[in-house]
């Protein structure tokens, strides 16, 4: 959700004034910062017992980060990692985004402290009906609890409900380069399709919202899909030059504690399927900006609709079905949607169905999408019946997120030299 590239989009000078070697020491190869390493789940357990308060800037220069511990008021946590993740309420929640984020979801929270919000703030980045966005945020915050998520073991809010976002967002994008937003692929491509007189400034700064989302929390690991790594990269970028420019002992002089403002988050790699490919084009991901619903399972989809579109979606007339094979990305996808929706193993996929042909896979696919979409079916549309559980949850998760995002929020305050009230 492949191994992120870091700052394809920067290429810092070692000798920068704003970005010294000293800071980068070790960090910088051929005026490049380094990549960072992607995180596999099921490596994640090795690297929750290293110690907690390892500094996060660990290569900066010691007269810049001569305290590096995290006192008793630092909002970062010394008991479980942290995870922060959340989804657009815009379009209906679809299959590529339950296999690829919030199915993980599901398993993260029984090891992490976990934190998940519906990202309304990001919505309203490209044109949108204002009437629709309540509903959709309702209708996105259920069918999180409908998958599974705990909200005993995780918090579940609105990201406009805590307003450290948009403060920290604004902090945050003084000190990003305009250069570094311009040259974000997401931000090129949108813009290309929504046409210039459409895109807005929320637009371009969609990535720095995004990196805000994520440091509130100083967030240990955050899940990535392929389309978000250059942002992830930013976030960490900006992590960085925070704590240089504003960290340390520069703080200390301020009254803070000194050391790192921000950790700088990893990203993680979820398991397969964290990039469902659309039904009609198995090069593509599947995804909510489609203007065809045929190219897409949406969670709520009655039984009959997703019956017709696996009946209807691209497949090829080669012989048999297999895994990985680049000719056929439909193959591959499809394959690799039943292996999910199932809980078999890769290899056990590849036995059941290598002689199969598409006529007798595709009843197969659709009888367990429908088996396994069902129960969250019913269990979304009684969380919808009940307003007032589902208000408690979003209160409750915005409650407990402003409780960290405060503190980060005040640090930061602090270190850039405001006057607080």
């Amino acid at each position: 959700m492949g191994r992120a590239v870091i700052s394809q989009f920067l290429n810092l000078s070692t000798t920068s004034p704003r970005f010294p070697s000293s800071l980068l020491k070790g960090q910088i190869k051929n005026g490049f910062l380094k990549k960072p390493q992607l995180i596999h789940p099921r490596n994640l357990i090795l690297l929750q017992n290293r110690a907690s308060s390892r500094c996060c800037c660990s290569n900066a220069a010691p007269s810049e980060t001569n305290d590096t511990s995290a006192s008793s008021d630092s909002p970062i946590s010394s008991v479980r990692k942290r995870i922060v993740s959340g989804v657009q309420p815009t379009g209906s929640v679809h299959l590529g985004n339950y296999l690829g984020a919030i199915k993980n979801w599901i398993t993260l929270q029984n090891t992490y402290e976990t934190l998940f919000f519906i990202v309304d703030l990001h919505a309203i980045t490209l044109p949108y009906e204002p009437k629709q966005l309540s509903e959709a945020t309702r209708s996105t915050a259920a069918i999180y609890l409908a998958c599974g998520v705990d909200t005993s073991k995780s918090s579940v809010f609105v990201q406009s409900h805590v307003r450290a976002h948009a403060e920290l967002m604004w902090l945050l994008s003084a000190v990003t380069p305009i250069g570094w937003l311009n040259k974000m692929i997401q931000f090129k491509e949108k813009s290309r399709k929504a046409g210039d007189e459409n895109v807005g400034a929320g637009l371009l700064t969609y990535p720095v919202l995004m990196a805000s989302d994520i440091l509130l929390y100083q967030s240990d690991f955050v899940p990535v899909g392929a389309d978000q790594k250059q942002h992830m990269e930013l976030t960490r970028e900006l992590a960085e030059r925070v704590n240089y420019l504003y960290g340390g002992r520069k703080w200390k002089k301020m009254g803070g504690r000194g050391g790192s403002i921000f950790k700088v988050p990893e990203p993680l790699i979820p398991p397969a399927g964290a990039r469902v490919m659309s039904l009609t084009d198995g090069l593509s991901k599947m995804s909510k900006s489609d203007p065809s619903d045929q190219s897409r399972i949406n969670l709520l989809d009655p039984k009959d609709v997703i019956k017709n579109k696996i009946k209807r979606c691209k497949t090829d007339s080669l012989p048999g079905l297999e895994f990985d094979n680049p000719d056929r990305p439909e193959c591959n996808n499809l394959l690799s949607v039943y292996q999910l929706v199932t809980g078999k193993s890769k290899e056990e996929v590849a036995r059941e169905c290598h002689d199969m042909n598409w006529g007798t896979f595709k009843p197969l696919l659709t009888d367990a999408l429908i088996n396994h979409l069902h129960p969250i079916q019913v269990r979304y549309e009684e969380i919808m019946s009940d307003s007032a559980y589902l208000d408690r949850v979003l209160l409750d998760g915005a409650t407990k997120a402003a409780d960290i995002a405060d503190a980060t929020l005040n640090n930061v305050y602090q270190a850039m030299g405001f006057l607080r009230r």
